[in-house]
């Protein structure tokens, strides 16, 4: 019996420290906070919830998240200028009109011809500016997504610097999460403290 209640308690302070963890990550970010991929790239985040602005998307060099025919997201590069060589942030994306677009030219254009004429037909979408909001992967659930991010990344033979930074598009904080889970852990522990009031 007595191991069961540590296991309650257990279980009860972990969602409370997540329920923690989710509430102040929604008093930090209320609103995404606007910031140009410049600074972005030269201070790092200031804040977990973004809007990066200034920035373009180079689809040319964007990864097929699953690596089959069935596609989900894509991770693209955003870079500083059209030119730039150097990648810092990449976003991750499930935008319809991307995903449709890139669809074509990883698999259904046969020869790399088709490929090459469909790039230059598409040059200003593939390299369009575009402003992402969303979420950079630092809290502790998210750390998993960066590794394997990361992963896939250097799966891909694709340098990294110490200060990549990736961008989830379209993730907002959490509103009721963090509540749910701070209500779950007291009445938990409440449970537990009137169950050994009643067996004493």
């Amino acid at each position: 019996m007595k191991r069961f209640r540590a296991t309650i308690i257990a279980i009860c302070l972990i969602l409370g420290w997540l329920g923690y963890t989710d509430l102040s990550l929604l008093l930090r970010n209320q609103n995404p906070l606007d910031v140009s991929i410049s600074e972005l790239e030269s201070t790092g985040p200031p804040r977990e919830w973004l809007t990066i602005h200034d920035g373009y998307q180079d689809l040319a060099q964007a990864i097929n998240m699953s690596g089959t025919m069935e596609i989900g997201s894509f991770l693209v590069p955003l870079k500083s200028s059209i030119h730039a060589q150097e990648i810092n942030v990449w976003f991750e994306t499930r935008d319809p009109e991307i995903i449709d677009t890139l669809k074509k030219y990883y698999f259904l254009l046969e020869t790399e011809e088709q490929q090459k004429d469909f790039l230059e037909e598409n040059r200003q979408f593939f390299s369009a500016q575009r402003a992402i909001t969303g979420m950079t992967v630092d809290n502790l659930v998210a750390d998993s997504n960066r590794k394997k991010l990361t992963k896939l990344l250097l799966d891909m033979n694709i340098p990294l610097s110490d200060n990549t930074i990736f961008i989830s598009e379209g993730k907002k904080p959490a509103v009721w999460r963090g509540i749910f889970f701070i209500g779950i852990a007291i009445v938990g522990l409440i449970k537990v403290a009137l169950s050994n009031k009643n067996s004493s």
